[in-house]
């Protein structure tokens, strides 16, 4: 029984430090979402990013075509690794609970 529960502990200390290196890489991609706003007869461009419970607005003004692409694709991928690393850490997440509790288990049951 020590066996399995060593194995148990060692996979998460690994999960836990899993989790941490994820949300670490969460927090290295670019914030926000790129906003067009319609202002009379122009479209202006804003960078939008939650910051606490509000949305600030970064401004970025008219942009060129090839400007306007490169933030696009820029954060495209960044929103698109962000959503595969938000699943990887809801999992990661719910395997730790997992694990804390079969660890915990035969506390529970020696009553």
């Amino acid at each position: 029984m020590n066996t399995v529960k060593g194995v148990l502990s060692e996979e998460l200390d690994n999960s836990e430090r899993m989790l941490e290196k994820y949300k670490q890489a969460v927090k290295a991609l670019p914030k926000g979402s790129l906003v067009a706003k319609k202002i009379r007869n122009g479209v202006f461009y804003y960078l939008a990013y939650r910051v606490g419970p509000r949305i600030r607005f970064e401004y970025l003004g008219k942009l060129s075509a090839n400007r306007l692409a490169n933030h696009k694709k820029k954060h495209g991928e960044a929103q698109a690794r962000r959503l595969q690393y938000r699943k990887l850490i809801s999992d990661l997440k719910n395997q730790i609970i997992f694990l804390k509790r079969a660890l915990h288990e035969r506390k529970r049951h020696s009553r």
